[in-house]
């Protein structure tokens, strides 16, 4: 099967069963400070996961955009990729373990409507249990059944213990076992395997992991379980590069079509073709390259592109081209131009490298001296061992650490992304985004587009397009304007409704495909036709604007003055950044 034929089939096989088709997510995350870019299938719907109702309804399935950078220095194995993409279908206190572990196994082996593997060659593994919970007997029971009635021969089902087969993301929260799939690639164990064997197959990479079925199915608080859930949910969800790899026959997954764009027979190869790949997709969901954050990390990728002798221009051309049908990708022009960008600006780097490095004559450069090359100069570190320089790499990415917001969570740990940002001032610090964000329109004009926030409870960020530094006198106007509308006491409703419908009435949204056909718009005015703000989002939100001050105090509000923008910046060119806070 091609890439194309896996991603139709996969996405019919869970629509004929009652699933909402969404579209992917941005890689950028809304209001999520826990990580840089979206690293798993499930971020993105983690609001629903923790109990609010979602447009599509209680079943969903997508295939989701991811980046993860935690493990980029191994990118040019046989699996290691920054960018990929992953397969997932959800039940939201909807179907459980019986539904969800026969349709994996039906979607995993079914010749008609599913990718048609061989069932003799699967393998998988349950929740062993601990003290707080017992044995995962349901799943593998439901496992029990069906290899029986499908011929199935020999020892399958192995219990594992918590650090293989069961899920949480932090000692607060939804938790719960997990029963994960493995293929045997060789076509040699499909007689069945003691667990020692298994262990010793998985280890020799003999089986891969192809699927994984999560049972968020009780409470942890203070890191103890504290109950079962009343709506038990299910997160599965796979690799696509790599069912493709297993799909097309191939040991590694740069060996796929979806690697068709350019050659992969080295490791510098490879590392071109992921790197061009995750730029272009950063760079079309808003993200453009400097010193900081994920803007960071995109010209970390595209510099280390072009250290391993990429013609990126020309790699990214085809990767545009290769992805179009499925991704709505944007403006070429606008990608190719950040690109180009960024590789002239290299090129003067490239050109004044060889002088800035020449006063190291021992060759060996510090994990502090790297820092400030890389700081200041824009030299990385790549480029420097490229030169023939010793460079102490985990001193260089301590310091990075100490500078930069990098979120290594995300890229190491299963599923960890954002199950926080839900505490009261949250709450308030998101609502407030929204009316900071309609003040900028009006006070700047309607060019402003939000390109990303991160909220704690300390302030909001946010970021959004405008070419140049804002005045003081601006800066004065949108904060007395998000005042105002805090004094106004004005109700925050929200709306339900098609998303044709939604823009229609001018509700706003920057996140391109993000969305599916019904969409959840947040609006803050008595009527959504004559609403102040509108625009789409999931919420959550206070009531009124007036929860936005510290007391709601009639006399209070009309005095205090609630919001105050501490700082205005540029993050990339012609993106500013404003941080803020409530008193």
């Amino acid at each position: 099967m091609t890439s194309s034929e896996i991603r139709e089939k996969y996405l019919k096989f869970f629509e004929k069963r009652g699933h909402t088709i969404l579209p992917s997510a941005p890689l950028v995350p809304e209001n999520d400070p826990t990580t840089l870019f979206n690293t798993a299938g499930m971020q993105p719907l983690v609001p629903y996961l923790l109990g609010e109702p979602h447009p599509g309804g209680k079943r969903l399935a997508n295939i989701q955009k991811c980046v993860r950078t935690g493990d980029i220095d191994e990118v040019g194995d046989n699996t290691h990729l920054t960018f990929f993409e992953m397969m997932g279908n959800w039940s939201l206190g909807d179907y459980f373990k019986e539904d969800a572990i026969k349709w994996s196994f039906e979607l995993l082996t079914s010749k008609k409507e599913g990718f048609g593997l061989d069932p003799q060659r699967l393998y998988v593994t349950c929740f062993e249990g601990n003290e707080d919970v017992p044995k995962d007997e349901e799943s593998a029971s439901v496992w029990k059944e069906i290899f029986e009635k499908n011929n199935v021969t020999g020892e399958r089902i192995y219990f594992m213990p918590a650090k293989n087969n069961w899920w949480q993301p932090g000692p607060n929260g939804p938790c719960g076992p997990d029963t994960e799939m493995f293929y045997d690639l060789t076509d040699t164990l499909t007689e069945g395997l003691t667990k020692e064997q298994y262990l010793k197959a998985d280890d020799e990479q003999k089986i891969v992991e192809i699927w994984n079925d999560v049972f968020m199915q009780y409470m942890k608080k203070d890191d103890k379980i504290v109950g079962e859930l009343p709506n038990k949910n299910v997160d599965t969800g796979s690799g696509f590069e790599r069912v493709c790899a297993v799909l097309q026959g191939k040991t590694n997954v740069f060996d796929t079509d979806l690697f068709d764009f350019a050659p992969t027979s080295t490791k510098q190869e490879r590392i071109v073709a992921d790197h061009t790949r995750a730029a272009v997709f950063l760079i079309a969901d808003g993200v453009t390259p400097s010193n900081t954050e994920r803007s960071y990390v995109l010209r970390r990728l595209i510099r280390r592109a072009i250290v391993n002798k990429g013609d990126i221009l020309s790699v990214a051309e085809k990767v545009i081209e290769k992805y179009k049908d499925f991704y709505n990708l944007g403006d070429k022009d606008k990608i190719l131009s950040v690109l180009q960008e960024e590789n002239n600006k290299f090129n003067k780097v490239l050109g004044d490298a060889e002088k800035d490095l020449k006063k190291y004559s021992d060759q060996k450069i510090s994990g502090q001296e790297m820092f400030l090359l890389f700081s200041s100069k824009g030299i990385p570190v790549e480029l420097a061992e490229s030169l023939g320089y010793e460079v102490d790499r985990s001193g260089f990415e301590e310091e990075m650490q100490k500078h930069q917001e990098v979120s290594k969570a995300g890229s190491e740990q299963k599923f960890k992304g954002g199950l926080g940002g839900h505490s009261e001032m949250e709450v308030r610090y998101h609502t407030a985004t929204h009316l900071l964000h309609q003040a900028l329109r009006e006070v700047l004009g309607e060019h402003v587009e939000q390109k990303g926030s991160n909220i704690t409870p300390e302030r909001l960020r946010f970021d959004f397009v405008h070419p140049q530094k804002m005045t003081d006198e601006e800066k004065q106007r949108v904060e007395e304007i998000v005042n105002q509308k805090i004094k106004e006491d004005l109700p925050v409703n929200k709306v339900v409704m098609k998303k044709e419908e939604a823009e229609k009435v001018g509700a706003l949204h920057f996140f391109g495909d993000k969305y599916g056909e019904e969409v959840s718009v947040y609006y803050i005015g008595d009527s959504l036709d004559s609403a102040w703000s509108k625009e789409f989002c999931g919420g959550p939100h206070v009531e009124r604007t007036s929860d936005l001050a510290s007391e709601r105090d009639p006399e209070r509000l009309a005095k205090d003055r609630s919001f105050k923008i501490l700082k205005e910046e540029a993050i990339s060119q012609g993106i500013r950044r404003i941080k803020a806070v409530l008193s």
